[in-house]
């Protein structure tokens, strides 16, 4: 059994080399997409992964660096391939989602598609809940802080591995809940390289972390000049565009 971690993108919202921070989660032939932002179908197709090989998308928030590239993920397996696309979805986020992010551009009267379910096969997550997604990936969503108002999770991967999406600097989250209570062996960070960090975790503040914490840390979501901070990251590595992680 072999969990697998490979980004299709690893950049901020405004990155354009590293496209924005999505990741495949593949296990015993099963494959997640965590996160279909706007580039998510070009860094697909640049893969040479047809949207029909996915076994699921997963949604952490809303910005469209995380969700822009979901109607048209949906419209490619309707219209290409003749099936629902499965979306593991936050129940919090579960109206929001149609109603402010994708009814605009795939309501269609005509064939009376209205709502969610016309387009993908939902299934709900809450939190406290793990869900077991396929044989041996199991995936546990944890609301955390990223923009006043909105909904943001972070997800908890086989209650080993934590991976941020979007998230404010938490060091007490860090090293209270992830390491001490949920022994997490890894943590996925998203991280902005320039200070003051106000929705992200900058750089310089996950540098303030114990030594024994950064060295369990990959950063992600970076921006585009990330080659510029190599070496200087402490012991945190950044992780790489396109690069397969076994686990």
């Amino acid at each position: 059994m072999s969990l697998q971690l490979q980004m299709i993108g690893t950049g901020s919202a405004f990155a354009k080399k590293f496209y924005n921070n999505n990741a495949l989660w593949t296990c015993n032939g099963f494959t997640l997409l965590v996160d279909a932002g706007n580039t998510a179908p070009r860094a697909l197709h640049e893969l040479n992964i047809q949207v029909n090989e996915l076994g699921g998308v997963l949604i952490t928030h809303l910005h469209s660096d995380h969700v822009g590239g979901l109607e048209e993920l949906a419209f490619q397996m309707r219209y290409k391939y003749g099936r629902k696309l499965k979306l593991y979805l936050p129940a919090a986020l579960e109206e929001a989602i149609w109603e402010h992010t994708l009814k605009g551009g795939m309501e269609n009267a005509g064939e009376e598609l209205s709502g969610l379910t016309d387009y993908f096969e939902v299934e709900l997550l809450h939190e406290g809940h793990p869900v077991s997604i396929h044989e041996g990936l199991q995936i546990e969503i944890m609301e955390t802080p990223h923009i006043t108002g909105k909904k943001s999770f972070s997800l908890f991967v086989n209650d080993q591995i934590f991976y941020s999406a979007d998230i404010r600097f938490c060091p007490e989250l860090l090293t209270r809940e992830i390491i001490h209570k949920r022994k997490c062996k890894r943590i996925f960070h998203d991280c902005q390289l320039e200070s003051p960090g106000v929705v992200h975790a900058s750089l310089e503040e996950l540098l303030t972390l114990p030594e024994s914490v950064q060295s369990r840390i990959y950063l992600m979501h970076y921006g585009d000049s990330m080659p510029l901070h190599v070496g200087k990251s402490g012991k945190m590595t950044f992780i790489k565009q396109h690069q397969i992680y076994t686990l």
